[in-house]
């Protein structure tokens, strides 16, 4: 499976068109929606796509994503996009890390150089790592994806395809939040006798879609008091997506793929739900970071296949690949971050996961990489320091 160097570069007349699209919005009427109760706030959503229009610069940006090594190829007719950095410290661990949806590979750009480079970000060189972020296939540049049934957990198999195969590491570690912590899991679970360890920003059973293996009421313990009733509140209120995804993706991705106000609009509401911003998304997200990361999703057309990765997970259900307990045997590390969508209990995850280290963050929601960089990295760092050799 070859690579191939791969520079980001979004033809021109593909911004042009962009810029023709933005300037001729119509926006929907909005009342009463000050505190998004029914979803994007038309007022804010006409000023990021304003900024988006007239003082955004995507060319900066394609200079910042090709300071890194980005690379290309194709595994099982699948095309991969992703980083590749080498760790600059003794005897890096190779780490792979997966982003979620609606993230893209460069929600994790915060992290990259601290665990790759520690000296020159206050750290200790003996805790570097080689860092791989692959853009989730049918996601930005991992596209065009024609392949149906591409999920979690297959992802999990082109990821040692990659890491081994193709890069040659025989042992490596993994690190993941949304999709990218199932996939991480999934690692963690079928090829264990290959994970140095796993670390997660957010617990989940792997039978996601299944619902068999999720915890009971009674394993939430003490300081875990709410937990339950936030994560049932997400499910009620704040799931809808979910379901549409899961059921009639493409529908939706005619929208969305037609309009790039109608794309931000849907992306928008999710990054300020999800993160711990207290109602003013850019707490966590500047205008810059969040047309970045339409952009992504925008010039690559890639909204309809990263919202397939939903139904093809709930229509393709993960099947054990053992029944040893715990489910997860890889050594395996939790952040919890108390503004994540939902929460799950440390008995639980005692019971499913092989767990050696967690952690209560004391900000941060479920972008983590984006929201609390620097904590990640401490974590990462942490919890990875005992099991280097």
């Amino acid at each position: 499976m070859p690579i191939e160097p791969f520079t980001v570069h979004i033809d021109d007349a593909v911004l042009t068109d962009l810029r023709d699209r933005l300037a001729r919005t119509r926006f929907a009427g909005d009342f009463a929606n000050d505190n998004w109760d029914y979803g994007t706030n038309a007022a804010y959503l006409k000023e990021l796509i304003d900024y988006w229009l007239n003082r955004y610069d995507w060319r900066a940006t394609e200079r910042a994503i090709n300071s890194f090594a980005n690379f290309k190829t194709s595994i099982d007719g699948i095309p991969i996009h992703f980083i590749h950095e080498r760790g600059k410290g003794k005897n890096p661990i190779p780490l792979i890390m997966s982003h979620g949806w609606p993230w893209t590979f460069w929600d994790l750009h915060k992290v990259i150089r601290p665990l790759t480079d520690p000296a020159a970000h206050g750290g200790d060189p003996a805790d570097s790592f080689d860092v791989i972020v692959p853009s989730l296939p049918g996601y930005g540049f991992s596209t065009p994806l024609t392949t149906p049934g591409i999920n979690y957990w297959n992802t999990a198999d082109l990821w040692v395809k990659l890491m081994r195969d193709t890069l040659g590491y025989d042992k490596f570690a993994a690190q993941g939040g949304d999709w990218g912590a199932i996939i991480t899991a999934q690692l963690g679970h079928k090829y264990a006798q290959h994970l140095i360890g796993i670390h997660l920003h957010l617990l989940v059973n792997l039978d996601f879609f299944g619902g068999d293996g999720g915890p009971k009421p009674e394993d939430f313990g003490p300081g875990e008091e709410g937990w339950l009733e936030h994560s049932r509140k997400f499910m009620r209120e704040g799931s809808g997506y979910m379901a549409l995804q899961s059921t009639r993706p493409q529908t939706v991705a005619m929208a969305l793929n037609d309009s790039p106000a109608g794309l931000c609009s849907w992306i928008l509401e999710k990054r300020r739900a999800w993160s711990d911003c207290g109602g003013n998304v850019e707490r966590r997200f500047s205008k810059d970071d969040l047309c970045t990361t339409m952009m992504l999703y925008w010039a690559t057309q890639s909204y309809g296949t990263s919202a397939r990765y939903y139904y093809e997970a709930a229509h393709n259900l993960w099947k054990p690949s053992h029944h040893r307990q715990p489910m997860v045997e890889a050594p395996t590390g939790a952040a919890i971050f108390l503004q994540e969508v939902f929460l799950m209990p440390r008995k639980w995850a005692e019971r499913y996961y092989n767990l050696k280290r967690w952690t209560v963050m004391p900000s941060g929601g479920h972008f983590a990489s984006m929201e609390e960089p620097a904590a990640l990295v401490d974590e990462i760092r942490a919890f990875f320091r005992p099991l280097r050799k």
